[in-house]
């Protein structure tokens, strides 16, 4: 990823769930109050693909195809003007590991509670939790407004 050290940085993780969506809507609000660039980062991941049996899924990903989706997600959450102003990037990798990675020298990275896996009643999601534990900024937790 591409870091300009030049102006603040926040990193948004974004995974398509409604508590994703809300943090990088409160990501966006908080880094135009302090003068900041937005990265929105997607994370993909084969699941299967480094345990014991063959991948269960299809591992030919169209990570451009993807790219598009993330872009039109992002346009269709913020609106046109906004989205235009947020750097998007897809990455394949352990989506806690990545965020991590990606807010390395960030003002603040900003993660919904609960993601599209894991357990409807846990408090905070497995990669929330992670990151909130491991980072090296600031870490925004965001639920969603229905939560």
């Amino acid at each position: 990823m591409d870091r300009d050290t030049s102006e603040p940085r926040v990193v948004v993780g974004v995974d398509g769930s409604p508590s994703s969506y809300e943090a990088l809507r409160w990501a966006v609000r908080y880094a135009g109050l302090v003068g900041a660039t937005v990265d929105a980062v997607a994370v993909w991941e084969l699941p299967g693909l480094h345990g014991w049996s063959a991948p269960a899924v299809d591992t030919d990903v169209d990570e451009e195809e993807t790219r598009q989706q993330m872009r039109k997600e992002l346009t269709d959450v913020l609106g046109a003007d906004a989205a235009g102003s947020v750097r998007s990037h897809v990455v394949h990798g352990n989506a806690a590991d990545v965020l991590l990675r990606a807010a390395e020298g960030a003002e603040l990275l900003v993660v919904g509670s609960r993601g599209r896996g894991g357990f409807a009643a846990a408090l905070l999601g497995s990669v929330s939790q992670h990151v909130s534990q491991h980072a090296s900024c600031p870490v925004v937790i965001v639920r969603a407004q229905d939560q």
